[in-house]
Order: C-alpha cells, then structure tokens, then sequence
C-alpha cells in the first residue's frame, strides 16, 4: 500500500472528528480536533490497528494566543497522521488516552510537569525530570517562563 493510500485510510478513520485537514508534507495529514474527540479518534485509529502512537508534542502558542497545542503523532511505515488539539491557556485541561494506549503514560506526565497541563483520568504524574523542590506553577516549556522563578 502506499504512503497515500495509507493516509487516505487513516483520514477515513477520523474523518467524524476532524474538523479540518491539512497536508504540510507529502506524507503527512494533520487533522484538528476537539479535545472531547480525542479518546474517541485515538481509538479509532488503534481499533483499525494504523500504526502507532510515535509521541506526544506540546505547544505553547503564548499568552497572546491563550492556547497550548497538543499534536499527537501516529506513524504507519512513511505516513504520519497528526491529531492537532487546542485548548485554553488558562484551562489547560485533556482527557488521558492511557486507557487507549498504556504507553503514553511517559508523554502525558511530560506535558503535565513541563507545560502545567492537567491530563484527565492518567494514572500516573509522577515528576520524570524536574528536582522534588521545584517551586509549584512554575513551567519550564511555557513561552512566559522566567528562569528566576525557579
């Protein structure tokens, strides 16, 4: 099958829920989604087994923009197909899709510790990379961040 096809078939997958599609690059479809339509194009793309979660990347698109993106990569051989989720800066809220796929627990803790995103029903927010006693509220990835308040 070719890179196209297998794109055309992932679109398929989650065309209910997508409510744009764009093709930056040849081999990739990014779609934008709702936040409340994550879980559910997240597992439609594992029911249909197309190919896997590569990672997670967070955005912060400023405080300016008030919104923090959340892309989340599925790779299928040279096709990536990008779910592109927006929420607010100020209520940086998603739900978890470790019930879907129990190995994102790594990137969502990132997002939780590094962005200050709250990720909904994730079992685990364990710090991975920041000391004990780093100050409360004070996130390393956000645009606004100030070394001195660490």
């Amino acid at each position: 099958m070719t890179t196209e096809a297998i794109l055309q078939t992932g679109s398929a997958l989650i065309a209910v829920w997508a409510k744009e599609t764009l093709t930056p690059e040849p081999n990739r479809l990014d779609a934008i989604i709702e936040p409340d339509d994550l879980l559910a194009a997240v597992t439609a793309l594992r029911d249909a087994h197309w190919g896997y979660l590569s990672t997670i990347t967070g955005v912060d698109l400023g405080v300016e923009a008030g919104e923090f993106e959340l892309l989340y990569h599925f790779c299928a051989g040279a096709a990536i197909l990008t779910l592109r989720v927006r929420i607010p800066r100020d209520q940086p809220v998603v739900t978890s899709i470790y019930s879907v796929i129990p190995s994102v627990s790594f990137y969502e803790r990132e997002l939780i510790e590094m962005f200050g995103i709250t990720i909904e029903g994730t079992p685990n927010t364990d710090r991975l990379f920041l000391p004990d006693d780093w100050p409360q509220g004070v996130y390393p990835m956000r645009k606004d961040f100030n070394p001195a308040d660490a």
